[in-house]
């Protein structure tokens, strides 16, 4: 979720709900100069160096996920080429978790 921070005017506030590139193009379009991004904060980073002249503040610092952390260029090569780091998940919380992504698919 990304908040544009309009100049002073609280009712020009615009809420946008977007996948990370979506945010990322959103930013990069926006002519808005501040923006409250709720979301893991790992993404302020890349945030401002593509956007240096912006300004980012987290919605909450504790918005951290450390299983995020460990997901690097190496994991995901063994895991599509060895078949390594399975997740097995029951059918009836898959069948939930593929609708939430769906429905979030349709609107972005």
């Amino acid at each position: 979720m990304l908040y544009d921070v309009a100049a002073g005017d609280y009712d020009n506030r615009k809420v946008k709900i977007l996948s990370t590139e979506g945010m990322m193009n959103h930013v990069k379009n926006s002519s808005a100069q501040q923006f409250v991004v709720a979301t893991e904060t790992g993404i302020l980073y890349r945030m401002k160096q593509q956007n240096p002249g912006k300004t980012f503040v987290p919605a909450s610092e504790k918005a951290e996920c450390q299983y995020m952390k460990m997901i690097t260029p190496e994991n995901v090569y063994a895991s599509l080429n060895e078949d390594k780091y399975e997740v097995k998940v029951p059918k009836e919380i898959a069948d939930k978790a593929r609708l939430a992504i769906e429905r979030m698919l349709s609107i972005s």
